[in-house]
């Protein structure tokens, strides 16, 4: 028997990949990876209701941009194939003639009309609306007849009403829940597909899953899937079930309230690298309490005893400041590559590497998010746009004098350099007077259009000599 660790990501292709779920995957991942095991991507698409055209694609391809590879799974194979559940219904179907054989489901026959007017009843009791039992008092007569009629019919858990169950989870230790606040689930819908009850149940079984890792809202589903393996004689995964995410009003993370789509945080700029960081520490802290992982330290460092009971506030304030330091430490030229989209897009035309080079590194120390790139760089690509108040400091005669002093002197420059352009900053308050914001507001403003902005040297040496000669002879009253 092979003791190897095998947890599962399963999502539903019904969209974006949420927040909420890069987080599961990402603990799945490390999980594996901490413990030498294998980590499994499983398509849970059985529910055709709520399939979207191309979500598998972009799940795909988002986990592959985030950089979380998994072992087994669509494109790659593996020995417990196929690993989409559209693609394995019979073997569901065999699954629940074993359960009703054996009394642990039953076939229902209630139409959607009888089920809502069953809830409406319930509502108006004041009692909690849930499916009665009334079919699992059919005789075998009643139930061939209505099989032989071909009426419709779902199979539903035959669940016990009496007692409690307790089982334990790694984040929550012992849990009991009494089997009188359970619904009979249904495992076989009308249309012949399973519910992620059952398939997940028979899936997580037969591809050898040890441990299940899944959002907390899974934890009062337990019954009905411990039931089921009680019932095939199966020994079950553990279980650890994740803390909820949370607006900073403590609410349930939601598109309502922004963003949740990793595409989304994707395309507006913030890098892998960030997000994995970020969403790694919605539940988790190292021993260490430290903040900034590299993936590679969180593989080393995850561990699921550390995982928190509450929830997790999502807040966004901490991806930025994240995000930025990821943008200043990451290697140069990475940063450019992911950097050159938004440009592109700005319709900015990148003539010379090397100065595009040099324009990221000024940028990237300006920014919390790449998509902010084009805006702070803009200066560079277009000549200077002056407001009034802008014009009356070029106006004013000590700017004057300064815009006159470095267009006559930095003619004389053969090469522009940061000796040079610091030596002709301190010859300006030595030979003009001039000092402080006096001298550098004016001249930062003609040259890239705002008073606020990168140290003087960067903004001539990415300029270039001849540019910044034409942005000061654009200032100097004729």
């Amino acid at each position: 028997m092979s003791n190897e660790i095998r947890v599962r990501f399963a999502p539903s292709p019904t969209g974006y990949l949420h927040m909420g779920s890069l987080r599961t995957a990402l603990y799945n991942y490390l999980y594996a990876k901490k413990t030498g095991g294998k980590f499994i991507l499983r398509i849970e698409d059985t529910d055709q209701t709520r399939y979207i055209e191309g979500a598998v694609e972009n799940l795909l391809n988002t986990l592959k941009s985030i950089g979380l590879e998994y072992d087994e799974g669509p494109e790659k194979g593996g020995d417990y194939g196929p690993y989409f559940q559209s693609q394995r219904t019979e073997i569901y179907r065999k699954y629940s003639n074993e359960l009703i054989e054996k009394d642990a489901a039953y076939y229902c026959f209630c139409t959607p009309d009888e089920l809502e007017k069953m809830r409406k009843e319930q509502i108006a009791q004041g009692i909690d609306a849930r499916y009665d039992g009334r079919c699992r008092k059919l005789s075998k007569e009643e139930i061939e007849e209505n099989l032989a009629k071909g009426k419709p019919y779902v199979i539903r858990e035959n669940l016990p009403k009496e007692g409690e169950i307790v089982f334990y989870d790694i984040v929550r230790d012992r849990v009991a829940i009494k089997w009188e606040t359970v619904d009979d689930q249904v495992l076989i819908k009308s249309d012949g597909f399973p519910t992620y009850h059952l398939a997940n149940v028979v899936d997580d079984h037969l591809m050898k899953i040890t441990h299940i890792i899944r959002g907390e809202e899974w934890l009062s589903s337990v019954p009905k899937h411990l039931f089921l393996y009680n019932a095939f004689g199966w020994k079950p995964p553990k279980m650890c079930h994740l803390p909820l995410l949370l607006n900073p009003d403590k609410s349930k993370l939601s598109k309502r309230q922004g963003d949740v789509a990793v595409e989304d945080f994707l395309a507006k700029g913030y890098l892998p690298e960030a997000l994995l960081n970020f969403v790694a520490l919605l539940g988790w802290h190292s021993k260490s309490d430290e903040e900034l992982y590299s993936l590679e330290k969180l593989e080393q460092e995850f561990s699921l005893k550390r995982i928190s009971k509450s929830g997790a506030v999502f807040d966004i304030e901490k991806l930025n400041w994240m995000n930025g330091h990821y943008l200043r430490e990451l290697e140069l030229g990475y940063i450019s590559i992911k950097a050159r989209p938004y440009f592109i897009k700005a319709g900015f035309e990148i003539r010379d590497e090397e100065q595009y080079l040099q324009i990221i590194d000024v940028a990237r120390n300006r920014i919390s998010i790449l998509s902010e790139v084009t805006e702070i760089s803009k200066p560079f690509f277009i000549e200077p746009d002056f407001n009034e108040e802008d014009k009356m400091l070029i106006t004013e005669e000590n700017s004057q004098k300064l815009y006159f002093f470095w267009f006559e002197n930095l003619k004389e420059i053969e090469t522009i350099s940061v000796e040079a352009v610091n030596n002709l900053l301190q010859r300006s308050t030595e030979e003009l007077g001039i000092k402080g914001k006096d001298l550098y507001f004016p001249l930062r403003l003609a040259l890239f259009g705002s008073v606020h902005g990168p140290e003087f040297p960067a903004i001539i040496n990415i300029l270039g000599k001849d540019e910044t000669l034409k942005r000061l002879n654009n200032v100097i009253k004729q």
